[in-house]
């Protein structure tokens, strides 16, 4: 994986390169990032270069709140809770208990959004940090095409370190101020730590086999994977 520097946005890297059980994941195919609404003229640029395709997580409030700066390139919304960003704080949930609902309640729009990845594009992945909807869709599609686990828990445990700092202070304090009660507000925030993507994996591998069957059980048709093989996947 690549950490790539686009101006205005952050968190962003290709997933490319991680090895796989039959080969490597290809580089400039599967990119992730946070949101793309304060992306300079250069950053947007850059973004031309390398993406032809957008996969936004993000709810209709998000997007209206937080419009991405760049409306020319072919962008496909799908947001992946069913209910609001708030309401994870509001009910104290942990990352487990968050991901766990994701894959219980969202499977269909998690089938969704890597149907796009499978299309063979150069495709960005992104929700509001890139961390918990863009990770668990990443993840999986990662996973389901044989990536190497240590692997795609390395890129996931990243994230918490491409979070800008001055981000993570206000929204630190803004979440102390509205849950003080909360204990896993600010874990919630800003933290990506391997021991909880690794425990989701185990989680789909104990309920549903493997990150394949799992999708396939929410809709991926056997063609679909074999497409989302070829295109992550190089010998």
């Amino acid at each position: 994986m690549t950490v790539i520097q686009v101006d205005g946005v952050f968190n962003v890297r290709d997933v490319g390169g991680m090895p796989t059980e039959s080969g490597r994941i290809r580089e400039g195919k599967l990119l992730r990032s946070g949101s793309l609404v304060a992306a300079t003229d250069t950053g947007i640029a850059e973004l031309h270069k390398r993406v032809a395709h957008v996969v936004d997580l993000r709810d209709g409030k998000e997007v209206a709140a937080a419009p991405s700066a760049t409306k020319t390139i072919a962008t496909t919304h799908l947001p992946l809770f069913l209910g609001s960003v708030a309401s994870f704080f509001d009910n104290d949930l942990s990352l487990e208990q968050m991901y766990r609902q994701l894959l219980e309640e969202s499977g269909e729009r998690l089938v969704d959004a890597i149907r796009v990845i499978a299309r063979g594009e150069s495709t960005l992945v992104h929700c509001t940090v890139g961390k918990d909807r863009t990770g668990v869709t990443v993840a999986l599609a990662l996973a389901a095409v044989g990536a190497d686990r240590d692997a795609v828990i390395a890129d996931y445990a990243l994230t918490a370190s491409q979070l800008p700092e001055e981000r993570n202070r206000k929204i630190v304090m803004f979440l102390e101020t509205q849950h003080p009660e909360a204990k896993h507000a600010v874990a919630l925030a800003t933290l990506s730590p391997a021991e909880v993507m690794r425990s989701m994996l185990d989680e789909v591998d104990e309920r549903w086999g493997s990150a394949a069957e799992y999708l396939t059980m929410n809709g991926l048709t056997a063609a679909e994977l074999a497409d989302l093989r070829t295109a992550l996947v190089e010998d």
